[in-house]
């Protein structure tokens, strides 16, 4: 079934005068913004897209448009939770800083509890 489709496929597009790709298409400029460090494309971030298109002419700044407002607010949400992720990997580092110690006080405090040498033993222990 699938290559008399494939065949009919392959010769109607053979008998096309319309060109076929099946690459991907790439913004033009996407490799040289991404080399100098800017976004992927104009639209993502930047004077552009950031700062109002107008303002009134006696110098006060224009009320912020729906696009600035939802790139604000999901810039909000990100820096929340990278402030609640990092806090939280704080939180474990300690964790873990305590229990090794915990570990460490339990392993001297075995050694204090083991028996000593009594007699001829101690006396060879301090020669």
């Amino acid at each position: 079934m699938a290559a008399p489709l494939r065949t009919l496929c392959c010769t109607a597009l053979r008998h096309s005068s319309r060109c076929f790709t099946t690459t991907c298409g790439a913004p033009a400029g996407i490799k040289w913004r991404t080399e100098n460090g800017l976004a992927r494309s104009g639209t993502e971030y930047g004077p552009m897209t950031d700062l109002p298109d107008w303002s009134f002419a006696d110098g006060r700044p224009a009320p912020p448009l729906k696009g600035q407002l939802r790139r604000r607010q999901e810039r909000e949400t990100l820096a929340r939770r990278v402030v609640n992720l990092s806090s939280e990997v704080d939180k474990g580092m300690e964790v873990w800083r305590e229990k090794r110690e915990e570990a460490k006080r339990m392993l001297e405090r075995n050694k204090s509890l083991l028996l000593k040498p009594k007699g001829n033993l101690l006396l060879k222990k301090n020669k």
